[in-house]
């Protein structure tokens, strides 16, 4: 290590004294795992926003005695079409989508003047919600965009009163020249394209003569994206208030995905901080012989500890604006990332270590001062130690039922009195199937369809069988299964209010409900290894026989509110 990393890092030690621990969650709650773009109301405009993500909020606060909503990461996509539906490889993690606004909830959009045109995009809104929630179609974000975006611009030929006006000057002073560059990388994307590196080369820097006065010739779009990022984080504050007043301890849980797009804004604004020619991804494993590359730049630890850690830093104090708790993608990255050249295979990477221990000081003091939970995506691949650190600071983890087994011992599902208590226990992610999929088998029958087995059928059914019949077991040894399931023919609706039984018999602080799983949706959002073959992040929410539900319909359903009254009966407090 270089004298001057060295010294960079004892003063990153002195500026940030190690804070204590973050403090556990004050009571134990559960709540909803759903994302955001499948949860459509009869108001949207063909995928879910942030007020649906406020009336979700609401209800299941007062309604349920929910604790939190999960969403996926809201983070600002690159532009389209076509845009890349993944959540997890953003333009920007610093700053959210716009995509995700209720157009008619800002406040200057009563005073439109040209009211035909208005009328006209309300009711292409209106054909694109029916698209999705009457004829089963697919979610199409850039069409969904494409409206908002005309509105917008209509909504923003209406003059700011003077207190909304002084409003957003402050807040653009506040966000400062992170802001700025967001906004000119987004006017100059409309211009030459959302790929900053196939720009004329002069605009390639962001701190060049040639794009200041770049800026300067778009200062009206730069004022639009600047505006439209302080409409979007009014929205999410409206959304995590709305949760706080219906009584969550916790409210919105936002996501942190582990990296950004290399051709979109941070990529861009932030380049001096990112390894070129460079690619985060996962070295070969048991389930993947190839290793993964996720096409993620990494950040260089020797250009995040010269800076104090200031990008880290300022990422977390944005998305803590407006987030009761975050959840970090792939929390080992916080200690070492797999980076793979560029043009190579995965085989051919290498493990680069962060210094864990300066990311985590900053990771806990900026939520200390947020008064924030932190939830750690801890799946997968975890060399010796890393859950130990994230414990000994607050951090908690993530137990999914499925992959908690005793596998030092007899291999079978563990009890519940032996899961970790300082975990966000669930039965499913986003890139696993639902609950009901996985008692029913059908996640294997979908893998076969699209030829992703290794195996043949048979063992992976067969395989598949024995997990679920394991899983029974001690769902009835412990009697989860009760009396009031017999009417349930199939045992399907039975088996996920069991699961969700089982982790409430865990000790574990927080316990999440894929929101699906209320409904009986069999599809998974995200089909790992699929690109074309499956919608992957393009499905609403669905009932058992695939017909997408609406958040109106969500708030009647009688399965859902069955699968409620089984959490809020509840069990021991975690201590």
């Amino acid at each position: 290590m270089s004298d001057e990393l060295t010294g960079a890092l004892r003063e990153l030690a002195a500026r940030y004294e190690t804070p204590p621990p973050l403090p556990a969650a004050e009571v134990r709650s559960y709540g909803l795992l759903v994302q955001l773009y499948s949860l459509l109301s009869r108001r949207s405009w063909g995928m879910g926003d942030l007020a649906d993500l406020g009336e979700l909020a609401a209800w299941a606060g007062r309604a349920l005695g929910a604790g939190f909503v999960q969403v996926n990461p809201l983070h600002a996509a690159v532009p389209g079409p076509p845009a890349d539906p993944s959540p997890y490889r953003p333009s920007s993690r610093r700053f959210p989508d716009p995509v995700h606004l209720r157009v008619e909830d800002v406040p200057e959009f009563a005073y439109v003047e040209d009211r035909a045109r208005l009328h006209a995009l309300l009711e292409r809104a209106a054909r694109l919600r029916e698209a999705v929630l009457g004829k089963g179609e697919l979610i199409d974000r850039d069409a969904v965009w494409e409206a908002k975006r005309e509105a917008l611009e209509l909504v923003r030929t209406v003059p700011l009163g003077p207190g909304r006006a002084a409003a957003l000057h402050a807040f653009r002073a506040e966000q400062g020249q992170a802001l700025e560059d967001h906004a000119t990388w987004y006017a100059l994307a409309e211009a030459h394209g959302p790929d900053w590196r196939r720009w004329p080369a002069p605009l390639r820097d962001p701190r060049s003569a040639e794009t200041a006065r770049a800026r300067e010739e778009l200062r009206d779009r730069v004022g639009f994206h600047s505006w439209l990022v302080w409409l979007t984080d009014a929205q999410l504050t409206a959304a995590q208030r709305a949760a706080r007043e219906a009584g969550m301890p916790v409210g919105i849980v936002h996501d942190l995905a582990v990296g950004v797009h290399p051709t979109g804004a941070d990529a861009w604004a932030q380049q001096d901080h990112f390894a070129p020619g460079m690619s985060v991804g996962a070295p070969p494993d048991a389930f993947n012989a190839r290793g993964q590359d996720w096409g993620l730049p990494p950040w260089r630890p020797d250009r995040l500890a010269e800076s104090g850690y200031a990008p880290f830093r300022d990422l977390l104090r944005g998305l803590f604006r407006y987030a009761g708790a975050l959840r970090i993608d792939h929390v080992m990255g916080l200690f070492r990332l797999w980076w793979v050249p560029e043009g190579r295979p995965p085989t051919e990477g290498t493990y680069v270590r962060y210094d864990a221990e300066a990311m985590l000081a900053v990771l806990v003091l900026e939520a200390s001062r947020a008064g924030a939970l932190v939830i750690g995506e801890d799946l997968g691949t975890v060399e010796p130690g890393v859950r130990d650190a994230l414990r000994d600071r607050g951090v908690y983890g993530t137990s999914v039922l499925w992959f908690e087994r005793d596998w030092e011992g007899d291999r079978r599902p563990l009890p519940p009195e032996r899961w970790r208590a300082d975990c966000l226990a669930t039965a499913t992610t986003h890139d696993l199937p639902s609950t009901a999929a996985r008692l029913t088998g059908e996640h294997v029958e979908l893998r076969d369809r699209l030829g992703l087995l290794t195996r043949p059928l048979a063992e992976e059914r067969a395989e598949a069988a024995a997990d679920v019949r394991e899983w029974r077991e001690r769902l009835e040894e412990l009697g989860l299964l009760t009396d009031e399931d017999a009417p349930d023919p199939a045992g399907e609706e039975a088996g996920i209010r069991a699961v969700y039984r089982y982790l409430l018999r865990t000790p574990a602080r927080m316990v999440g409900v894929w929101l699906p799983d209320g409904v009986g949706d069999r599809r998974p959002q995200n089909l790992p290894g699929t690109w074309d073959q499956y919608p992957n992040w393009r499905l609403p929410v669905a009932d058992a026989e695939g017909r997408p539900v609406s958040l109106e319909d969500l708030a009647a359903s009688p399965r859902l509110r069955a699968l409620a009254d089984v959490l809020r009966a509840g069990a021991p407090p975690a201590p």
